[in-house]
């Protein structure tokens, strides 16, 4: 047969050649066979310019022409790759339809190397294999599983399958059958071809580095025979796949591999791949693999910029064929619309223009709109060119591109397109001040006609960037009741969550200033649009953000506060039982953000006002309660320093109502150490301002809650002892004690008694420490409320030293109380010494010494040898440290110069430090 005679002339001239270049090795590199020149004409490549691709190979083997070419650096970081496009490409073009793949692969096994090369020339029957029935899914996962059965053939050294492979996938662009999906079938099948392209040239990349690496900038010279051989058999392989549209590719793919034979290589091929295309039928499939040809070519040879122009001009000539019978009849049996039938060309177009625009001077611009104007306004290609060019560029031309589009065909391609890629450049880059108004009314007058609710709002979403660049909220609050209207109708918004979200987004970028955000009297009915739970959250969030980092001064406009309420509360109300402890704090944070941008100035009753709404409003998150109550507590302390002498029983009675809110908010929280504290921190914030009741209460409080410390609690998501976290806290309330006067009715340090009572009954953990340790930190408290004089006092507030005045039963109940204490701490000591925990023992008997030291009347002989014992009882074992207990004995002897202190001489001459064996 036909096919049979023109795969074997193939074979044969592969194999002539092959011999002739064998024979040949000894010479030069550049010799190649020159039976290609006598061959029979190749029927299927002389149409092009009357010479057969193998021919040409050889050829061009043969002779290296070096030619000087300019080459430019490869493309920089500002050229968008086409990996950054891909997935856009595939979420944008799929389909519901059915799909299938006929592959062409014949079984390797028991064939010589003559009949796998025919079978790669005539796919010979009964090895086809076609899947049918595939979903857009499924399709996507049998291409990876080919591009994975491409990696493994190439791996276990099977070259033939690999491009066997290749071959067959590439014939899969030339189905149309599911043409809306074709551009994301480009995208799939284009992935292998750069697999293979990769592996070929990797290949020979490695037979050229022995001894040493081949450097990036090679040249032929550097290529060892071998290397050279094995590409030219690739090249020779490639030109013999029967079928145009494969072979084109296939070579486009391993077109780089060109550097390894000669300089001109890849200029002389890109040139001859563009002629190829012409035979390309179809339009849609020509205009793809034009896109092909171009993105290798700017990966191999940016600077070739006369191929890209090429292909650009012949992808004009084709529009032509879109009228045609043969376009429009497969648009009829796929029930595909011209408008949608020409968007499939968009990737391809656009892709060609960026790499011709890329870096290109501004003139290319004004030539490209008077090819559009020649071909009438051509709407695919206008929008291409808009896309393509620098944003800088469409800019300064945006009125005329508005006059050429309003002369396009509105059947051909929907003008409201067109306005949203010239409003993409607009966002970018400003027109001519002058023009603006202009610009925007003569754009939304075509946007706001648009009856698809989807289509409506991909433009208008894109044109607000423009409006609020540009403009003042009178315009921006006019773009969002359009918008309004045509979303609203049908609940249209539910599909356009994501538009929608962009419009908010560009608006907070644009407007800083909330009084005049919220002022627009249509942003919070644009904001009720979001009505799905997760996506009004996420709206919110982004304007709480945005809130948080640019409002500096505190606000107290109410318009701003009633929105901010209500954002926050809609974040807040969002929360459930099954939110996730990261989520509660992130929004517990935000709406903590807006509370500290409150201020009232001097209108304190308006403060706490707010802050009992705030209170109502966010029950359910914790931290707000906290800050509201640390709020409440700074305004009770600001307004007794404001109104200082001034109106005092007002202010008395404010003071007592910020008391109120917190003994009230307190209990409602979960954590007990922030109950703990808050009552703590309400209590001093009570004393300062002279409200005894109420301090008392919060004192009281803390002691009742003290019982319900948990033995553990979870800190970062991990259980840790509570023992630390419970001694601060006594610590703290213990100081605090010292200058809070006993209650008339309730005895003589009736809060130390409870507290102590209560460190008594609690349920320490075992072998604990702590209980003494709160005993030995009591001794200080009691001792200071000995003295006549308190160390730190209150303003205004009556301590017990006033109360009692040095009165000889007050002491006498702090002395029964020490030595109860001491009692205490002297037994523990016992017990751990039978236990034989000396560690411990040294510690706390260290300890008790340097209170009794400090605090102690060492002039009564019984507590100087309590401390002389307790010295030792410390340094017995060797545990206590040296250079401590040395700084110690110089601090006391220091002490013991003062002329008060001279008691202390006797003590300090028995304290002796134990020397180490």
């Amino acid at each position: 047969t036909n096919r049979t005679n023109v795969s074997l002339y193939f074979f044969q001239l592969y194999v002539t050649d092959t011999k002739t270049r064998r024979g040949a090795r000894k010479g030069s590199t550049s010799s190649s066979s020159s039976s290609s020149s006598s061959a029979a004409p190749d029927p299927l490549s002389s149409m092009l310019d009357g010479t057969d691709p193998l021919s040409m190979f050889a050829a061009a083997s043969a002779s290296e022409t070096p030619r000087k070419e300019k080459e430019d650096d490869a493309v920089g970081p500002d050229f968008e790759s086409w990996s950054a496009k891909r997935g856009e490409i595939l979420a944008r073009f799929t389909t519901t339809e059915k799909l299938s793949i006929n592959l062409c692969m014949g079984s390797d096994r028991g064939k010589t190397c003559v009949w796998m090369f025919l079978d790669i020339c005539l796919c010979v029957k009964g090895s086809q294999r076609e899947l049918l029935n595939l979903s857009q899914q499924d399709y996507a996962n049998r291409i990876e599983e080919l591009n994975q059965s491409l990696k493994e053939a190439w791996a276990s050294d099977q070259k033939v399958k690999a491009l066997k492979i290749v071959i067959q996938c590439s014939k899969l662009l030339s189905d149309t059958s599911v043409i809306q999906f074709y551009p994301s079938k480009f995208v799939l099948i284009t992935d292998i071809l750069d697999t293979f392209g990769r592996l070929v040239y990797d290949r020979i990349w490695t037979m050229c580095s022995d001894p040493r690496p081949l450097p990036d900038s090679f040249t032929v010279e550097d290529v060892n025979d071998t290397a050279k051989e094995t590409c030219l058999n690739w090249f020779y392989k490639i030109a013999s796949i029967r079928e145009l549209l494969p072979r084109l590719y296939v070579e486009a793919a391993i077109l780089k591999c060109n550097r390894f034979l000669n300089k001109s290589g890849i200029q002389d091929t890109l040139p001859r791949l563009t002629s190829m295309i012409r035979g390309i039928g179809d339009p849609l499939v020509a205009a793809y693999a034009r896109a092909y040809l171009c993105r290798v070519g700017m990966e191999v040879a940016p600077h070739l910029k006369d191929s890209l122009n090429r292909n650009f001009f012949d992808l004009l000539g084709t529009f032509r064929q879109i009228s045609g019978e043969s376009v429009q009849n497969q648009l009829v049996m796929q029930r595909v619309e011209v408008p949608e039938y020409l968007t499939l060309y968009s990737p391809a177009i656009n892709w060609i223009l960026q790499c011709i625009a890329y870096r290109a001077p501004e003139p290319l611009l004004t030539e490209m709109m008077e090819r559009c104007k020649t071909l009438g306004n051509n709407a695919l290609l206008l929008n291409s060119v808009m896309r393509a060019f620098r944003p800088e560029f469409v800019a300064a031309r945006a009125t005329d591109f508005i006059c050429m589009i309003k002369d396009c065909d509105e059947a051909g391609f929907p003008k409201h397109l067109l306005f949203g890629s010239l409003g993409r450049s607009l966002a970018c880059a400003d027109p001519p001040e002058s023009e603006r108004l202009t610009i925007l009314n003569e754009a939304w007058k075509v946007i706001t006609k648009v009856r698809s609710p989807r289509d409506y709002i991909s433009c208008a979403e894109i044109w607000v960037e423009f409006t609020c660049r540009h403009f003042t909220k009178r315009e921006v609050n006019t773009v969002l009741a359009d918008i309004i209207k045509h979303m609203t109708p049908d609940r249209a918004f539910e599909d356009a969550y994501t538009q929608l979200q962009s419009v908010i987004r560009k608006i907070l970028t644009y407007f800083h200033d909330f009084s005049v955000l919220f002022s627009m009297e249509r942003f919070l009915p644009f904001l009720d649009m979001f009505q799905k739970d997760s996506v009004r959250v996420e709206v919110c969030r982004s304007i709480m953000e945005v809130f948080i980092k640019h409002q500096v001064e505190p606000t107290r406009d109410p318009v701003i506060l009633n929105a901010m309420l209500h954002i926050c509360k809609t974040m807040h109300d969002s929360v459930n039982a099954l939110t996730l402890e990261d989520e509660k704090r992130s929004l517990a944070l935000l709406i903590i953000g807006f509370i500290r941008m409150v201020s009232f100035g001097r209108d304190f009753e308006q403060q706490l006002s707010f802050c009992v709404e705030a209170r109502a409003t966010f029950c359910n998150l914790e931290p707000v309660l906290v800050q509201l109550i640390h709020t409440v507590n700074q305004l009770s302390m600001e307004t007794r320093r404001v109104m200082r002498g001034n109106h005092s029983r007002k202010t008395a009675a404010f003071v007592r109502a910020c008391a109120a809110y917190s003994f009230i908010t307190i209990p409602s929280l979960s954590s007990i150490f922030s109950r703990l504290s808050l009552c703590l921190l309400s209590a001093q914030v009570a004393l300062a301002n002279q409200c005894l009741s109420q301090a008392d209460a919060f004192f009281k409080a803390a002691v009742s809650i003290l019982p319900e410390v948990p033995r553990s609690i979870s800190v970062e998501g991990k259980l840790r002892s509570s023992e630390s976290f419970l001694l601060d806290f006594i610590n703290n309330f213990l100081a605090t004690l010292l200058v809070v006067p006993d209650h008339p009715e309730h005895g003589v340090l009736y809060l130390v008694r409870g507290l102590l009572n209560m460190v008594q009954d609690y349920t320490w953990e075992d072998n604990s420490d702590a209980k003494v340790r709160v005993y030995i930190s009591a001794l200080p408290l009691l001792a200071a409320m000995s003295q006549e004089t308190y160390i730190y006092s209150i303003p205004k507030v009556d301590s017990n030293e006033t109360l009692y005045g040095g009165d000889p039963k007050f002491l006498s109940e702090i002395n029964k109380l020490c030595e109860t204490l001491i009692g205490q701490i002297l037994d523990h000591l016992k017990v751990l010494g039978r236990d034989e925990n000396t560690r411990r023992q040294g510690a706390l008997a260290f300890s008790l010494f340097g209170v009794l030291v400090s605090h102690g009347d060492l002039r009564n002989n019984k507590l100087s040898q309590l401390t002389v014992n307790l010295w030792n009882l410390s340094h017995k074992h060797g545990y206590c440290d040296t250079r401590i207990s040395v700084r110690t004995l110089e601090h006391i002897k220091h002490q013991a110069q003062q002329p008060d202190m001279a008691h202390l001489t006797d003590t300090v001459q028995r304290l002796a430090l134990q020397t180490r064996t």
